[in-house]
Parts: structure tokens; sequence; C-alpha cells
């Protein structure tokens, strides 16, 4: 039986080699070999991260970590080493959201909020700020919301006036701050007002500000009532239009003097943002509109966003920043997500800060896409 066995693999064998060799020229009565069937490939399943994901283990972190005061990295690639917290009551100010525990940043953006926040109150009547996500006691990714804020630079202010009394712990976390938008292309001239365009001045006015973003709509205002607030009108440029920001604006400060190792943003050009770039976001906004007023197509692929950033992606001084003091990051488990804490369940628990943007009704959208007459859009340069 074993001979036969022998022979067979021998006479296959030599029949895979015969079939390597070149054959004779194929003439019309020659067949041609029938073409193999295509293999089923297997469907691919998205590789397991080589580094841990980095927002599950800053996200874990309650604590600052105990070392000099430093931003590391970029504002959106970074962390944040001796983070102090910005005390949740202030004589012009109070923080919301507090149990996500992201009212942490470098003593630089500290010092900014505090002056900040008297000055628009002794000089432009603003009767206090409403101050929400800031950074994480370490900085670093962020479970939820945002792609920025790491490096303890980035603040969020809402634009809703901060009440006369002391908010309560739950009021805080359920009271949704107000939009200023009547449409997706336009503010309501009832609730955004002058004493909105001096604050945002009064806060793009400092020195140390690279940035402030606000939604289009709100930067469209800004650029038509800016020469109300004062005849300065250069602080324009810093204030630029940015998705979802229109119930808060954004501030960003640059590095500290001298700092190493923290990256600062390109500075502004010069153009007060009032003339192309706006023409160019009111196209943008005018797809967006369209598209989540737009029912799905069917089978369509659900948007997914960029893969999460892990700790290979960061500064090495990240991974010190985040086991100094002894602090032990959680084990990633099978699933390859981290074990999250109860801190961590919380922030991913806390409300919306705001509420949506507007989303045009079918009347809008019929107009919008070919209606007789069409919707007609706000002046998109409107300096013209």
């Amino acid at each position: 039986m074993l001979r036969l066995f022998l022979g067979l693999l021998l006479i296959l064998s030599g029949g895979a080699a015969a079939a390597q060799q070149p054959g004779p020229p194929q003439t019309v009565a020659t067949p041609k070999p029938a073409k193999p069937a295509p293999k089923k490939t297997a469907k691919k399943t998205p590789p397991k991260p080589k580094s841990p994901i980095a927002r599950e283990l800053f996200g874990a972190a309650a604590e600052p970590a105990p070392l000099a005061a430093r931003s590391v990295g970029g504002y959106a690639k970074g962390c944040l080493a001796g983070g102090v917290s910005l005390p949740i009551n202030g004589p012009d100010w109070q923080v919301m959201r507090l149990s996500r525990n992201r009212n942490w940043g470098n003593p630089r953006l500290l010092d900014y909020l505090e002056r900040l926040a008297s000055d628009a109150r002794a000089l432009d009547d603003w009767p206090g700020l409403l101050v929400g996500d800031m950074s994480q006691p370490r900085g670093g990714p962020m479970l939820t919301g945002h792609t920025s804020h790491q490096v303890g630079l980035d603040a969020d202010i809402w634009l809703t006036p901060m009440p006369d009394r002391i908010l309560t712990p739950q009021e805080r976390e359920d009271m949704i701050a107000v939009s200023m938008l009547k449409d997706p292309f336009t503010v309501d001239p009832q609730i955004f007002t002058l004493l909105h365009v001096k604050l945002i001045r009064r806060a793009a006015s400092y020195p140390q500000v690279a940035r402030i973003f606000v939604h289009p709509a709100i930067k469209k205002a800004l650029c038509q009532q800016a020469s109300q607030a004062g005849k300065d009108t250069s602080w324009l440029g810093k204030v630029r239009p940015w998705w979802n920001h229109h119930y808060h604006f954004h501030v960003r400060l640059t590095c500290p003097p001298g700092a190493q190792g923290c990256e600062n943003q390109k500075p502004t050009t010069g153009d007060n943002g009032c003339g192309k770039e706006l023409t160019d976001w009111y196209a943008m906004l005018k797809k967006a509109a369209i598209a989540m007023a737009t029912a799905p197509k069917p089978g369509g692929k659900p948007w997914t966003g960029k893969p999460p950033l892990t700790m290979a992606h960061l500064p090495k001084e990240c991974g010190t920043v985040l086991t100094s003091g002894g602090f032990e990051p959680p084990i990633p488990t099978e699933a390859g997500t981290a074990d999250k804490p109860p801190a961590a369940l919380a922030a991913l628990a806390t409300k919306d800060a705001g509420p949506p943007v507007p989303v045009l009704t079918p009347a809008q959208l019929k107009a919008l896409t070919g209606g007789a007459q069409g919707m007609p859009l706000p002046d998109r340069n409107p300096l013209r």
C-alpha cells in the first residue's frame, strides 16, 4: 500500500513539473485552457493598533502629572505636564460640566481666563464667563468631544452669559448653552448681540491669543458689526470659522515664551478672513446643510472618522507624563480597548453642552436645491 501511494505521488509530481514546461504552439484545433475560478477572499478585519490607544489612557488619569508645568507637543497631538485646575467658581466665571474633569490647563491659560473674565465684566458689561472644556488633568486625547485641547492651551467659552448666582453641580451638568443660529447660515439677531461682539473682540485682543474659532455665521456677523465695537478691527484676523462653534467660542493660546517641545500653530497672515475664506466656508455650509437634511442613500458607507491616536503618535515625553507619580494606566482588554474607570465613564455620560446645528426644513431644502426662486443665502462677502 505504501509503494502504491509513493508511486501515485511520483506520477502527480511529474505531471506538475510537466505543466510548468513550455508546451507546443496552439493551433485552431488546440483548445485554450480554462481560466481558474477566482478565489474568494476573506473579509479583511482592521488590524489592531500596535500601540495603546492614547485617549483610553489619558482619559483615565484623574490627577495631573506631578511635574513642572509644561505643554508638550501640538494642540492636537500632545499632553500636559504639571496641569493646574481652574477653580470652579471665580468672581467672574463658573466652570461647567464638572463631571468631565476638564478644567485643567497650563498656568498661561488660567492667567488668561481670569483676566478675560475680569476685563469683560468691568470694560464690556459681560455678566461673567461660563467656561466649558479646557484640558484633561494630563492633557492628551479625550474620550469624547475634541481632537485638540491636548496641551492645556485651549478653552471653550460659552456664549451664554453667566447667571447672577452660583449654579448647583446638577445645573452645571444639565444646563444647555444657547445657540446663536437662526438657521444653518445666519445668526439670530435677537440672541447674538453687540455684547457678544465685544466679548469676542476682548478675547482676541490679548497678544498671547493665537486663534479664536467660531461658527462661520458668527464670523460673518463679526465682520459686519466689528466697527460698532471699536475703530480697531485688526482682531478679526485671529477669529476664524470652524464647524459646530455655534454656542461657544474656542480660544487657543500660543506656547509660553521659550517653552521647549511646545508646537505653535502657524501665525495668522494678517487677512481678516472676511473675504474669500468666508465665501469658501459658506459653500461648504451649503453642502453640509443639504447633506444633513437629505436622507442617506441605502447601503451608503457610514462616516467613521480617522483612527484614534495611539501612544506612538504622541511625543515620547507623553509616556513619562502619563505614568509620572506612580499612575498605572488601565490594562488593555482582549477586545483591544482599555478598561474605563468611573471618571472616564462619567465623562462619556455627560450631555452635550449645546444644541445641534439647525437642520433645513423640507421647504428650505427644496428651495435651496432647486425651487422656483431658490433660498437666498446670506451675503458671502459682507464687506462688498
